[in-house]
């Protein structure tokens, strides 16, 4: 390979390298129980604590979550939990009922937040273990 070709193939790394300007960002996962027991259905929200940046979340299937994408950071994080309190119909000439569910987990969990998290590397792994 001729040094042209090799200043031109550097040059091409270089750039490519910094090309991505995108701040890092992580996945964040882990389980969430509520009194010991699993959130069986919900949702998980890490929201930058300075308020500039994007946000980030994931379901809760089980207890599991996953979230991709979670900036770097000291993040504020939310939790919404699910509990099905009884069944409606959608449509008042369908016989069919669905379930609707209600918030089963207190406010100092989601609306007015006391948890965090500093996300520093790219694979993160929290649990929450959440109290009454």
């Amino acid at each position: 390979m001729s040094f042209v070709r090799h200043v031109f193939l550097g040059a091409a790394v270089i750039f490519a390298a910094g090309c991505n300007s995108d701040p890092p960002s992580a996945e964040v996962s882990g389980n969430v129980t509520y009194d010991g027991k699993p959130i069986e259905s919900g949702m998980i929200s890490f929201f930058p604590r300075d308020g500039k940046g994007t946000t980030s979340g994931g379901i809760i299937d089980n207890g599991a979550y996953i979230a991709k994408n979670v900036p770097f950071g000291a993040m504020d994080v939310k939790i919404n939990g699910v509990k099905i309190v009884g069944k409606k119909k959608l449509y008042a000439n369908d016989p069919k009922e669905v379930p609707f569910g209600a918030e089963l987990l207190p406010d100092r969990y989601h609306e007015k937040t006391t948890l965090s998290l500093e996300v520093k590397d790219r694979i993160v792994k929290k649990d929450f273990d959440l109290k009454k």
